[in-house]
């Protein structure tokens, strides 16, 4: 038995699945690369049925991008409820998570990439970004109160911590032989102890 050319299913599950097929078509293509046409040979269905769920390209990467940054953000929290209630323990795990999977991984590198290579082209990617970023910041700002860091001193803090975060998160996804995730752990626990001073 021969199996079909596309595939039916739920709306909200047809969404995800072309959501997920469009951050790997971003991971192996990059954003030049991502198509109506591509993302739907990836999702196993028909141009049109993309065309039916998403206004375009740019609204499916869009929502892609969303989707990814909800992922991370959902590793981290879990990394924090596993830390137990010491406020250093939940920071140290919020920042440590990014050097372990589902964070740490080529495929999430690649897409967030192709999302990265958007931001100055796209006003509404740039858009998704702030937000996306103000909201790990957020959440690292709420984590460094209950480490006793002033109010005058979080938004500062938070954005060294994050740009700590992404230049060993990115070395470790690029170039894993590198160093390890242990290793990246205590950089980043050194560099942390001293902001906290």
């Amino acid at each position: 038995m021969t199996q079909p050319a596309f595939s039916r299913a739920e709306p909200d599950a047809r969404r995800l699945s072309l959501i997920e097929a469009t951050a790997r078509v971003l991971a192996s293509h990059g954003a030049a690369g991502a198509s109506v046409r591509v993302i739907a040979v990836e999702a196993g269905v028909s141009p049109g049925l993309v065309s039916h769920y998403f206004d375009g390209v740019d609204a499916l990467v869009a929502a892609t991008y969303v989707h990814v940054g909800e992922r991370v953000s959902t590793a981290l929290d879990a990394g924090v409820a596993a830390a137990g209630p010491d406020p250093r323990a939940r920071l140290d795990a919020y920042v440590t998570a990014s050097f372990h999977p589902p964070i740490a991984d080529p495929g999430l590198l690649a897409t967030w990439l192709a999302f990265w290579s958007l931001v100055k082209a796209r006003p509404g990617i740039a858009a998704l970004h702030d937000d996306i970023y103000a909201a790990y910041r957020r959440d690292l700002e709420a984590l460094l109160a209950e480490c006793g860091v002033a109010p005058a001193d979080l938004r500062l803090t938070a954005i060294a911590i994050t740009a700590l975060v992404d230049g060993l998160w990115l070395e470790l996804c690029l170039s894993p032989t590198t160093f390890t995730a242990d290793e990246a752990r205590g950089i980043a626990g050194r560099q942390i102890a001293a902001l906290l001073g």
